[in-house]
């Protein structure tokens, strides 16, 4: 039986939903506002845009914070991934709660702690900041977002499956690669894109580590609205928003699909 939700409930969500979508909708709004403010809308013009993609400086950073994002996601996700499993072959339960404790603390963490620990890191050890104490640090903090996407999948997938490969003479390689990644696959995904995620929106410990004429987006907006509002943050702000609305339709069809397919493959 459907239970039909109450009219307080549609409610509340469409006030959640117009709190957390009317300052967005406002600022692509007014990236199209002649006027140069956001104070009054002036008339139509597209200036913002065209100046936008002629700031060949601030191209290279949103390609900057994009490389980033991707080496760093990745990169984490393969260690996650095999960290995820080293957990899960762990014999003692006690061994696994500590080492799964020690992953959460990097997670609840406060970004400014873990910020100020690497640009500690970094001038003890004499490593220059800029690109790749950036990575280094979004690789750092996206592993255990990694494994907690990862291990849960790891943890109901039933151990019969890796006795029978075994029975049947997979070695460690074919049980790894044939058994155990195609079924934690959504997993993988899963941690991935969070891990993508994390990277492309992270300001507190990039603010830390990044130097040396090195930026990425969340850096460089701050800095520019400290200096002043400019409508080609707006643009800016507007593209990336669509691309990102554009991603998560792509990747919900696509998960879709292969849900579809699956359950295709059961019936049969």
């Amino acid at each position: 039986m459907s239970r039909k939700s109450s009219p307080f409930a549609n409610l509340f969500l469409v006030i959640i939903f117009f709190v957390l979508y009317a300052p967005i909708f406002y600022l692509i709004f007014y990236s199209f506002n002649s006027g140069g403010t956001m104070s009054g809308f002036e008339g139509f013009t597209l200036d913002w845009y065209k100046e936008l993609f002629s700031d060949t400086r601030l191209l290279i950073i949103v390609l900057n914070t994009v490389v980033i994002a991707l080496l760093s996601a990745l990169i984490s996700t393969i260690i996650g991934v095999f960290g995820a499993i080293g957990i899960r072959e762990m014999k003692r339960k006690r061994n696994q709660n500590s080492i799964l404790g020690l992953n959460n603390v990097l997670i609840v963490s406060p970004d400014v702690i873990i910020g100020a620990s690497f640009l500690i890191l970094f001038t003890m050890a004499g490593i220059q900041l800029g690109f790749y104490s950036v990575l280094l640090s979004h690789i750092a903090f996206s592993i255990p977002i990694v494994v907690l996407m990862v291990l849960p999948k790891l943890m109901e997938m039933s151990p019969s499956l890796i006795d029978a490969a075994r029975d049947l003479g997979a070695s460690r390689w074919n049980v790894l690669t044939k058994v155990i990644l195609p079924y934690i696959t959504p997993g993988i995904f899963a941690g991935f894109f969070m891990a993508l995620t994390y990277s492309l929106d992270d300001f507190a410990v990039t603010f830390f580590v990044t130097g040396n004429g090195f930026s990425t987006l969340s850096v460089e907006i701050y800095s520019l609205a400290r200096q002043g509002i400019s409508l080609n943050i707006n643009a800016l702000s507007a593209l990336i928003f669509l691309v990102t609305v554009v991603l998560v339709i792509v990747y919900y069809y696509i998960s879709r699909r292969a849900g579809n397919q699956g359950m295709g493959g059961m019936r049969r």
